[in-house]
């Protein structure tokens, strides 16, 4: 159905133009009820965008700022793949205070869903040091040298609790801010996983120590080299991988 799935929220529902920052979904702003929304189209199955649409109704619930799903003309989240969204206000962080609001956001985020289960087909780094696959995460594909490298950085994380991750928030792309609100906008990486990999921002804004810093930066190097294989990014995040 593609973007005919529009019409499922209203007939006056109409795309405005194309929004940059999408890599695995279409993006575009979207007048819906005649207010902008954000509507984003991609291949995700319905069980996992119930898991999506589901935790960022929860997260809205306990009060964060984040893109509430406008559901269809009879109640529905999501079309085919399609989900259309609150606009969130704002703009990116820029400066180490900035930052540190992202920052005290996300541990807000990883407080509220300790426990939470993880989104389905999808597999946390740590999951990954005995399997292959999960969501696009397919290691049988990278270089065998590469996969060791890999799991090396992500052993280092076994034992620690787990709790959604937000999965890219080191990109300003994916941060709104106003001067009294942090939004975390685009959630199509969330995941459970160790809270620490989402902790590796500019300027060490979370003040991780030396060692808790080390070990985030290179499992999170690690997971965007899986996650993003073959293409020129993945590449370079490989070679930031230590060797064993």
């Amino acid at each position: 159905m593609g973007w005919d799935a529009l019409r499922q929220w209203g007939e006056d529902a109409v795309r405005i133009e194309r929004l940059t920052g999408g890599v695995a979904n279409d993006v575009w702003s979207v007048r819906v009820h005649g207010q902008i929304a954000v509507g984003r189209l991609g291949r995700r199955t319905d069980g996992d965008l119930a898991w999506e649409t589901q935790l960022i109704q929860n997260l809205d619930s306990q009060g964060m700022h984040v893109p509430v799903p406008i559901p269809t003309t009879d109640g529905r989240l999501f079309v085919d793949g399609l989900m259309v969204m609150k606009y969130m206000e704002g703009g990116p962080p820029e400066t180490e205070s900035d930052w540190r609001r992202v920052a005290d956001t996300l541990r807000e985020l990883h407080r509220l869903t300790q426990g939470w289960p993880q989104r389905p087909g999808w597999r946390s780094s740590t999951d990954l040091l005995h399997a292959e696959t999960g969501t696009r995460i397919n290691l049988a594909v990278m270089p065998p040298e590469g996969v060791v490298r890999c799991r090396a950085a992500w052993a280092r994380l076994i034992g620690r609790q787990t709790c959604v991750v937000h999965g890219n928030p080191n990109s300003p792309a994916n941060v709104r801010m106003t001067a009294d609100q942090v939004a975390l906008i685009d959630w199509d990486e969330s995941h459970v996983d160790v809270p620490d990999l989402d902790l590796v921002l500019p300027g060490n804004a979370a003040g991780l120590d030396d060692s808790a810093y080390d070990t985030a930066a290179q499992a999170s190097a690690a997971w965007e080299a899986a996650v993003c294989w073959p293409d020129e990014y993945s590449v370079r995040r490989l070679g930031e991988v230590r060797a064993v």
